[in-house]
């Protein structure tokens, strides 16, 4: 008889356990932006224990793709399964993940040439501020991390490398690497009506700004010890349609003795590649979270 009370009293405390390891996502919350003049989407990943403590927590940011929007994480990168299990193994300690909104069209994460819809201003002033704020969040640049895929893994390679000072990891996943001939830059940007009026010293400072070649060639040597002092990873499909650009970014790397883990695996350009990189992506920016 006392096994059996023994036996229902895991029964019926099992579910409870369980749901006790889990997390929460909230799918939409928005930011004002000023700089924007808009108010802003973004989800968050609170992971268990949140609510139930005054613990302050890492931060990850992590960016979605072209197309997608700030709940793209959430319904295709199953975020939040993701994080709940990789943290309940202890692959990575608990932590916020935040996931803006930068479905802009043809905008996506940088400031626009034009000048007149500056995103990337909106995320450094607005958006890292709001969350600090608003979620018990550590505030440090070693409890900091940015990570994202495609289009937002080329909003994670140039926001580490203009604030290398904010970041202490960057993970870049099938990542659009931006501009690596200045000619051809000009050339679609002459093309395109909404910008064919700038000119060349408009397009040339655009240029520069987001060639990966242009930053680490120009860098200070203060700065490039900045950017070298993040912890990169750089992952790519053997079948993904931007391999080159990636290989180009591993070979400047190495080229300029900036530390970073580089790999190609099988897979392309899809969320079954990404989701297989997540749990990898927490467990190596956890890294940076850690004393060692």
């Amino acid at each position: 008889m006392k096994k059996l009370s023994f036996f229902v009293i895991l029964i019926f405390c099992a579910p409870v356990f369980v749901w006790a390891q889990t997390g929460k996502v909230f799918e939409t919350r928005t930011v004002k932006s000023d700089i924007l003049k808009m108010d802003r989407k973004y989800s968050i990943y609170l992971p268990a224990g949140y609510d139930e403590s005054d613990r302050s927590y890492p931060v990850l940011y992590l960016l979605h793709g072209s197309g997608d929007d700030h709940t793209g994480w959430v319904q295709f990168g199953q975020v939040q399964n993701i994080a709940d299990r990789v943290i309940a193994e202890g692959s990575a300690g608990p932590m916020i993940i935040v996931m803006p909104d930068a479905n802009t069209g043809q905008r996506g994460y940088f400031n626009v040439i034009q000048g007149n819809f500056n995103y990337e201003d909106f995320f450094f002033k607005e958006l890292i501020p709001h969350i600090e704020k608003t979620y018990r969040v550590r505030s440090e640049r070693r409890y900091r991390a940015v990570s994202g895929l495609s289009m937002g893994g080329g909003g994670t390679i140039f926001y580490a490398l203009h604030q290398p000072d904010v970041f202490a990891a960057a993970a870049p996943l099938s990542a659009s690497t931006g501009n690596w001939d200045m000619d051809q830059f000009k050339q679609r940007t002459r093309n395109n009506p909404a910008t064919s009026r700038l000119s060349d010293k408009q397009m040339e400072d655009f240029f520069h700004r987001h060639s990966i070649e242009s930053i680490i060639k120009n860098a200070s040597e203060e700065e490039l010890k900045k950017i070298k002092s993040i912890r990169w990873y750089i992952s790519n499909g053997d079948d993904d349609f931007l391999y080159e650009g990636n290989a180009r970014m591993h070979i400047l790397f190495r080229q300029n003795e900036i530390p970073h883990e580089f790999r190609i695996k099988d897979g392309g350009h899809t969320w079954t590649y990404w989701r297989m990189e997540l749990p990898l992506v927490m467990e190596f920016v956890a890294k940076s979270f850690m004393q060692h």
